[in-house]
């Protein structure tokens, strides 16, 4: 291998530099030499003596430690410390190391030490004709109408050829024919672009298809090669080409932007109508890597990001799209975009905790220490320069430090466990570069408890309702109080506050479970004896200090159906519910007979009572008020029924199991006071008419006044046969209930009678039910106020 001088001599070379460092390290200067090779060259090869290059002695290159300085663990040269001389460490390809580049220079720098020297070598690698040109698709199909007019282009696919200057693809050869010719576009760093031109017009009637056959050479010696066959397919006539509206298309667009952003919209008419005119766009002649980063919208021509975007790889793109119209036979028209690419702040702060305290106390003072940060940005310049600050309302913030990017959290307010027990404090670390990077770190801060709250029941006051007759021995009633600190400082304790002050002889019948506050009778309550009692519990938790709280309670007594109803009226003379009660037997229906009247200790339902006819001995003649207790006659007494009544009153409460009781009435029938017949009357104006026949037969002269007598007679008769009222002697009071008089006629046989006696007010008439031993009485508890409850300690009597 020669000098690098020597052939840059030999070929030409542009140009040689050597540089000399102007920095003093020890008293030593710094330079460069430039050597070239091939490249696949193999392993070992020697590239140059570096040490007589630089003029340094071999003797001395292993004590200084001459070395290569590489950042790789396989670095492409390695320098042999005995003699100096660079070689070939590892295959080097020039298409894979330096793409897109026509000079492919390494750049090395060599080190000595004691005194330290620097010296840089570049070495040149060299092409090497190692690819053939090869075409994207093996064949290409291209439809043309024949109405093409001659000199018409159709730009093909170029040929790729991953070699470097004269290695890459040099020219293209087309296969003989009549119609097309080839034109070769050189498009700079995207290499030569080979363009189909019609030369002479197309005739689909002497033929509908071609084939040609495209082939690519490199300028290797001896070359290589590469061909693609072409398909020509001639359809009829659509004439018009779509056309772009715009000349120059170009577009900046930010490294890193995100998949589906839209770089740029061209836009193509076409003068055609209907299918003709519809315009669809597509990629011309692009590289793969083009096709892998941006997408064209078929129907829109939007071109949009299709891959991740890097300015240090390329900043640029020529992108050619292709406008295509839907006739049968589509024109096409394309047009290069240019699309360059902006550089962007893409390196994030980085946030790391040096150290962290696990737990804090809720009274820890403010400025207290709680982590300790290291924040760096690889990143340099404003894009480096980063700003932190604590996320949200929290009781924390961070505070730069003596060292640089080093950072403490701290606390700024007083924590409060029962108000919150954790939290995740969240660092914003933001550098200075546009768009600004931002990058959260989240740190777990748990607060520990202190005893700094009481117990707190529930309720200020608590209102519990007992039965009576309760079990002893058994939880009539819990309280429940809490404790917002945590542990041992909100384990609560119970016991019922005995002190002078709260001391009654009920207390003492009661007890506290201290860890539930479960309460416990001792006794069963009465109701009738004892209604309502108030006691105070205390809770007490378990910190140091302890703290305590308590609260009242008040316990009411509920009611049960314990007591069955008592018999007020009838009363016998022995203490037996039995009476007897006289009525005359010419008394209508609606007779008030008696009215049963009865109580019950309990309230409520428990001491609402019903009264029924359990027994009678005609129930058509007796019906009972169920809600008053009134016996009442259904109807009036006839000749045929007994003088002797048994009435058997069953009174019952509404408790959920009921009690009753019994009363024994005896109703006896007796005659009236005051009665008459009205059958004499009768018989005198039967005897007299008579008489008056008689005497008409005998006198004729007297026919006249005969007939005016009897007709004053029977006037008097029809007088004598109305009501007439004897009833005023036994008139007492208007209101009263149950003795009013009133007359009733009937008739028996040949004879009518009026009798006059006491009678019932309407309001009262009693109409029987269905039921066998129930009389139902309408509705009158809104109307006429007969049914009234009177309360009165704790019993319920029934009157009206």
């Amino acid at each position: 291998m020669e000098h690098s001088r020597q052939d840059s001599w030999r070929q030409g070379s542009k140009w040689m530099a050597l540089v000399l460092s102007l920095s003093l390290i020890f008293g030593k200067a710094s330079g460069q030499i430039r050597y070239s090779i091939s490249e696949e060259i193999k392993e070992g090869t020697s590239v140059g003596n570096i040490a007589k290059d630089l003029g340094i002695d071999p003797i001395i290159l292993k004590a200084r430690g001459f070395r290569i300085v590489s950042s790789s663990t396989e670095p492409l040269f390695q320098v042999n410390q005995n003699d100096g001389i660079l070689y070939v460490n590892r295959n080097i390809d020039r298409e894979e190391i330096c793409q897109r580049t026509s000079v492919c220079l390494i750049n090395l720098k060599t080190v000595l030490e004691n005194p330290l020297e620097i010296h840089y070598v570049a070495v040149e690698v060299l092409d090497v004709n190692d690819h053939s040109p090869s075409f994207p698709e093996d064949n290409k199909r291209i439809e043309i109408s024949e109405s093409t007019l001659p000199g018409t282009r159709f730009q093909l696919h170029a040929a790729l050829d991953p070699d470097g200057g004269m290695n890459s693809v040099q020219q293209y050869k087309l296969s003989p024919n009549n119609h097309f010719r080839l034109e070769v576009k050189d498009r700079g760093k995207d290499g030569k672009v080979p363009i189909l031109q019609l030369q002479s017009p197309l005739d689909r009637e002497a033929s509908s298809s071609h084939k040609l056959l495209l082939t690519a050479l490199d300028g290797g010696k001896p070359p290589k090669s590469g061909s693609m066959d072409i398909f020509i397919d001639v359809l009829d006539v659509n004439d018009n080409a779509p056309v772009f509206t715009k000349d120059v298309y170009s577009a900046d667009i930010n490294e890193n932007s995100p998949i589906g952003t839209i770089v740029i919209r061209v836009n193509a008419t076409d003068m055609d109508d209907g299918l003709n005119g519809d315009v669809s766009y597509s990629f011309g002649n692009v590289n793969i890597k083009v096709r892998e980063l941006f997408d064209v919208d078929p129907i829109t021509g939007e071109i949009t990001v299709k891959g991740q975007l890097d300015y240090e790889v390329d900043d640029s793109y020529e992108i050619d799209i292709q406008a295509s119209d839907s006739g049968a036979v589509p024109f096409r028209t394309e047009k290069s975009v240019s699309v360059n690419i902006k550089d962007k702040n893409d390196n994030a702060p980085v946030i790391e905790v040096t150290s962290m305290s696990s737990k804090m106390s809720e009274d820890s003072r403010s400025g207290t220490t709680v982590a300790l940060l290291s924040i760096t940005d690889l990143d340099s310049g404003v894009n480096g320069k980063v700003i932190c600050f604590v996320k949200g309302d929290v009781p924390f913030t961070i505070t730069p430090s003596i060292q640089e990017n080093m950072y403490t959290v701290v606390t700024k307010s007083q924590l409060d466990r029962e108000n919150k027990s954790i939290y995740d404090v969240t660092v914003i670390a933001k550098d200075a570069g546009e768009p600004a990077l931002t990058t959260e770190k989240t740190l777990r801060v748990i607060i520990s408890d202190v005893n700094d709250n009481s117990p707190e029941f529930l309720m200020r006051q608590y209102n519990f309702y007992v039965t009576e007759n309760n079990p002893t021995g058994v939880s009539v009633f819990s309280l429940i109080a809490s404790d917002h600190d945590e542990g041992d400082n909100a384990l609560i304790s119970y016991h019922i506050l005995r002190e002078a002050a709260y001391a009654n002889t009920v207390t003492s019948f009661l007890n506290v479970n201290s860890e539930n506050g479960d309460i416990l009778a001792l006794k069963s309550f009465d109701f009738e004896t004892l209604k309502t009692f108030q006691f105070r519990v205390v809770a007490t938790d378990s910190g140091t200090p302890s703290l305590c709280s308590n609260v009242t309670v008040n316990v009411f007594i509920l009611d049960q159906n314990d007591n069955a109803p008592v018999i007020l009226y009838p009363v016998s003379s022995n203490g037996s519910a039995e009476g007897v009660e006289e009525i005359p037997r010419n008394v209508n229906a609606g007779h008030l007979v008696t009215k049963v009247r009865a109580y019950d200790a309990d309230i409520g339902y428990n001491g609402w009572l019903l009264f029924s006819l359990q027994e009678v001995s005609d129930h058509s003649l007796f019906g009972l008020d169920r809600y008053t207790g009134r016996i009442r006659t259904l109807r009036s007494f006839t000749e045929t029924d007994e003088a002797e009544h048994k009435l058997v009153i069953l009174v019952k409460d509404n408790g959920n199991v009921s009690l009753s009781a019994t009363a024994t009435v005896i109703v006896k029938v007796v005659e009236p006071k005051e009665a008459f017949a009205a059958s004499d009357v009768k018989s005198a104006t039967n005897d007299e008419e008579d008489n008056n026949v008689t005497f008409y037969l005998m006198i004729t002269l007297g026919s006249v006044s005969t007939l005016f007598l009897i007709s004053i007679i029977v006037l008097i008769a029809m007088q004598c046969s109305k009501s007439t009222d004897y009833t005023s002697k036994y008139l007492q009071e208007t209101n009263y209930d149950g003795t009013l008089c009133h007359s009733i006629q009937y008739r028996s046989g040949d004879k009518r009678y009026m009798l006059v006696g006491p009678r019932m007010s309407i309001g009262s008439t009693i109409v029987p039910g269905s039921h066998a031993n129930t009389l139902m009485l309408p509705d009158r508890r809104q109307t006429s106020g007969e049914v009234r409850t009177k309360y009165s300690a704790s019993k319920h009597v029934y009157e009206q």
